[in-house]
């Protein structure tokens, strides 16, 4: 099967700029505190619940998956780009790091007890948005949770104005509303259970989205109800 131009795009573009965005980046203690009271509100609810690991989907240098670690998460990291897995492993060679797409997860079904999505899904052209969030449920255990956050705007693609350091790239970002990304994620099956969103300037340079939902329990054939929704 031939893989999807924007693929393409931003693996080749992350592999080249992998040195300088791992620089760029803050590490997590050093967000600002709403972003910070997300990731841990997150990190207890899936180690609390304690259902499996939890895969920080498009992990980049790996900063955010160990910071999950740290607070006592089981957490490990797939990215696309096999330079950002390299600096990933070479960082955090106590955690586990692996090449991967979001768009076909090497995971069985109902193997995760989290899902972190953390800027990681807005390369992604909006048509394909629901292949996303289907690998999210299918890998993830009925009760495990997600955290999906990102940049959000009204239906506006962006294009880089200027390169990483001295290496341009050629990756595109897809900003859609909030509350279409909402109902995306109530069509590929999961509760939402809290979404968060900070304007400009609240620690970030766009409107930000953050996102907590919840795989539902599968339906007990002795009851005609779901199990409660939290």
């Amino acid at each position: 099967m031939t893989e999807p131009s924007y693929l393409t795009a931003v693996r080749n573009s992350y592999d080249t700029v992998a040195d300088a965005y791992t620089e760029r980046i803050p590490p997590p203690a050093e967000l600002d505190p709403l972003s910070r009271a997300m990731l841990t509100a997150f990190a207890e609810l899936v180690g609390t619940a304690g259902l499996g690991p939890v895969a920080d989907l498009g992990c980049g240098p790996g900063k955010v998956t160990a910071h999950l670690a740290a607070l006592g998460v089981p957490a490990f990291g797939i990215d696309l780009s096999p330079r950002m897995v390299e600096v990933a492993r070479a960082a955090h060679p106590d955690l586990r790091f692996t090449v991967g797409s979001m768009t076909a997860l090497e995971l069985e079904d109902d193997h995760l007890g989290g899902v972190l999505a953390y800027y990681s899904t807005h390369h992604t052209p909006p048509e394909l948005l629901p292949t996303i969030y289907a690998e999210f449920h299918r890998v993830l255990v009925p009760g495990g949770r997600l955290m999906l956050c990102g940049y959000v705007g009204d239906h506006e693609i962006l294009r880089p104005t200027k390169a990483y350091g001295d290496h341009p790239v050629s990756f595109e970002s897809h900003l859609v509303p909030h509350h279409h990304l909402a109902d995306l994620l109530e069509r590929a099956g999961f509760a939402l259970t809290a979404q968060l969103t900070q304007a400009p300037g609240e620690g970030a340079r766009r409107t930000v989205a953050s996102f907590l939902a919840r795989k539902p329990k599968r339906r007990d054939p002795e009851r005609r109800d779901y199990e409660r929704r939290d």
